[in-house]
């Protein structure tokens, strides 16, 4: 039986990471089905181009962007809002193409006169703004702390039998830099949205999950984040006038296996790029 999809009026999801190991595409790709938004808010690190590999571009990573461009052959209207790992798209800001936008910060207008202030958060990174050798390197080092991390789940649960792990988690939650840098991060962003009379902020780049008030002696204001696809998995959604944050949950993890069970025809990377290529042109016209 075909799923219902939930509607939504904005859907934000960030940090991606299409074209690494840690990238959970194949739930990714499981949660947009599930989901009818009439906007689409890309807040960064969709594709990382720092860590992009001809040898690495599985068939779940291209049937995303393949989905992805069919909600925008469709007329859904969507935000690529650009990062610090396909940061080569700041060039092409403003870019139309049919329903997609290509911006470096958006505000958009919610009910009852309310704005959110968008953007990814790399700007915010001191090690981004003076070492990006050091951040290009640091993400190396994630990429290859997810595999191990993944190699531990496997030991903890099939052998174990224990639940996951999250070893970068531990790590950044034990580091006290670590704390103070998202701390930072937040209240930052907070902020800043105060001073611009903005009543929420949406962030990616950290890949934490947030939403909460944030007050200061300028006012206060909702911040978001939308987390990450990595660790995550997660989303942010806009309903019935109100933000929550989406999971991937066990439950979820039980429809895709079902569904990939139902599965008849899993069509290849040739014929997944060609289909594209169509979108692709449609989106064109």
């Amino acid at each position: 039986m075909k799923q219902k999809k939930r509607l939504l009026d904005i859907l934000v999801i960030s940090d991606v990471h299409l074209g690494t190991y840690g990238c959970h595409a194949r739930e990714l790709l499981h949660y947009l089905k599930s989901v009818k938004p009439k906007i689409v808010v890309l807040n960064g690190d969709i594709i990382d181009i720092w860590q992009f590999s001809k040898n690495y571009w599985p068939k779940s990573h291209m049937k995303v962007v393949k989905f992805l461009l069919g909600w925008i052959s469709k007329g859904v209207k969507t935000y690529y809002v650009t990062g610090n790992h396909d940061e080569m798209l700041r060039r092409f800001e403003g870019i139309k193409m049919g329903s997609l936008r290509i911006v470096n910060k958006l505000v958009l207008e919610l009910p009852e006169n309310k704005k959110a202030w968008t953007f990814h958060g790399d700007v915010f990174d001191v090690t981004m703004q003076h070492s990006k050798w050091l951040a290009r390197l640091g993400a190396v080092g994630y990429d290859i702390l997810i595999l191990i991390n993944r190699f531990c789940n496997f030991i903890s649960e099939k052998v174990f039998k224990k639940g996951k792990i999250s070893l970068s988690k531990k790590i950044k939650n034990s580091v006290k830099s670590a704390v103070s840098f998202i701390n930072n991060f937040e209240t930052t962003s907070a902020a800043i949205g105060i001073d611009n009379q903005y009543d929420y902020v949406i962030c990616g780049h950290i890949h934490q999950p947030e939403m909460r008030e944030i007050t200061n002696e300028k006012g206060s204001i909702t911040y978001l984040n939308s987390g990450d696809w990595i660790e995550n998995l997660s989303a942010l959604e806009f309903a019935k006038g109100a933000w929550s944050i989406y999971r991937f949950n066990e439950a979820a993890r039980e429809d895709m296996r079902q569904a990939a069970a139902d599965m008849v025809e899993d069509p290849d990377n040739n014929e997944l790029f060609s289909q594209m290529l169509h979108e692709f042109n449609l989106m064109k016209q």
